[in-house]
C-alpha cells in the first residue's frame, strides 16, 4: 500500500460539536453524605469533541481542514474554537445566543483514569442560525475535496438531507456518521459509517453473518449508498458494497478508551479518499488508525506518523 500525500487533501467538517472537559483527581475516601466516591480534583483537560473531534483527527492526518458548525455565544464556544485554531482547523463556527455550547464533563480518578460520573449539557441550536449554515455550506463545498457530516443528534444537521443533495450534485464525496434510527435523511451519501449498536437500532437484530448482510446490503441498496461500512469494535469492521463483502480485522493492541474512535474511523476514511486512495485501501487505514486511538485516554486523534512512521 503506498503511503499516501495527504497534504493537498481537503475536507469539510459539518456536524454537532462539543467541548470534552476532564475533571481529573485522587479518590481516597467515600462520602459521608451518600455512599459515593470523593475526588478532589487536582488538573482539568479540554479537548475537542463531536464533530470538533472528527476535524481534530482529519487536521492530524495532514489535511486542510474546515469544520461548519453551530455553539453557544458563550466561554465554551470560544474555548472551541481557540481549540481548533491551535490544531491547525479552520472554524466556521455560528453562535446562537439561545443554546449553551455543548458539552459533557467527565470526572476521572487519577489513579486509575477510571471515569466516575459524565454529566452533559446541551440545547439544539435554532432554526435560524441553521439556515444560515446551509447557506455557507453551500459556498464551500467548491473549497473541498470530501465532505463529512457528523451526526451526534443535537440538532446541528437539521437540514442534512438537503447539504447531502447540495455536495452530491456538486460531486463531492459525502461521509456519514450517523444517528436516530431514521436513516432516510442521509439517502443518497456516498458513504456511511454506522456502528453495530446503531445499525441494529435501523435494521434489527441479525440471527448470523449471512443475515447481517442480507440487512445490511438491502439497507445500501435503499439509500443508495456507494458503501456501508460497519464497525463493530474488537471484531474490526465490514465494508459492504454492491455484490460484495469486505471483513477487516481490528488493529488494537490495548483497548483503553473506545470514547471518539468512530470519529477517527470516518476522518481517516476521508481523507484518504480525499488523498486519492481506493475505498479499500482508505477502509484499512481508517481501521488501522481507530486501533492506535482506543489505545489513548478520552478523545484523541491518530497521527499520520503513528499510522506511517
Amino acid at each position: 500500500m503506498r503511503r499516501p500525500d495527504t497534504s493537498a487533501a481537503r475536507v469539510l467538517v459539518v456536524g454537532d460539536v462539543m467541548l470534552d472537559r476532564y475533571w481529573i483527581g485522587e479518590v481516597s475516601r467515600i462520602s459521608p453524605e451518600a455512599p459515593v466516591p470523593v475526588v478532589r480534583v487536582s488538573g482539568e483537560e479540554q479537548r475537542l469533541g463531536g464533530a470538533a473531534n472528527v476535524a481534530w483527527n482529519c487536521a492530524a492526518l495532514g489535511a486542510r481542514t474546515r469544520l461548519l458548525s453551530v455553539v453557544g455565544a458563550d466561554e465554551e464556544g470560544t474555548v472551541i474554537e481557540d481549540l481548533l485554531r491551535k490544531e491547525g482547523i479552520e472554524p466556521r463556527l455560528h453562535r446562537d445566543s439561545s443554546i449553551q455550547t455543548t458539552q459533557k464533563l467527565r470526572v476521572i480518578a487519577s489513579q486509575q483514569r477510571q471515569q466516575l460520573l459524565r454529566v452533559d449539557f446541551e440545547l439544539p441550536p435554532s432554526r435560524e442560525v441553521l439556515a444560515s449554515k446551509l447557506a455557507e455550506f453551500k459556498a464551500s463545498l467548491k473549497e473541498c475535496d470530501v465532505v463529512i457530516l457528523s451526526d451526534y443528534g443535537k440538532g446541528g444537521l437539521t437540514h442534512v438531507a438537503k447539504m447531502i443533495a447540495l455536495a452530491r450534485k456538486a460531486g463531492k464525496a459525502v461521509l456519514v456518521d450517523p444517528k436516530g434510527d431514521d436513516y432516510s435523511r442521509y439517502g443518497g451519501a456516498t458513504i456511511m459509517t454506522p456502528n453495530q449498536k446503531e445499525l441494529r437500532e435501523v435494521v434489527g437484530s441479525w440471527k448470523d453473518e449471512r443475515d447481517l448482510e442480507r440487512r445490511a446490503q438491502a439497507l445500501r441498496r435503499r439509500l443508495r449508498l456507494q458503501a456501508l461500512l460497519l464497525t463493530r469494535g474488537e471484531s474490526g469492521m465490514v465494508l459492504f458494497q454492491a455484490g460484495k463483502r469486505m471483513n477487516i480485522k481490528t488493529h488494537a493492541r490495548e483497548v483503553y478508551d473506545v470514547s471518539g474512535a468512530g470519529d477517527t474511523v470516518i476522518a481517516a476514511l476521508g481523507v484518504m479518499l480525499a488523498a486519492g486512495m481506493s475505498l479499500a485501501d482508505a477502509v484499512r487505514i481508517a481501521n488501522r488508525a481507530a486501533g492506535i486511538v482506543v489505545g489513548k485516554f478520552g478523545t484523541a486523534v491518530a497521527t499520520r506518523k503513528e499510522l506511517f512512521g
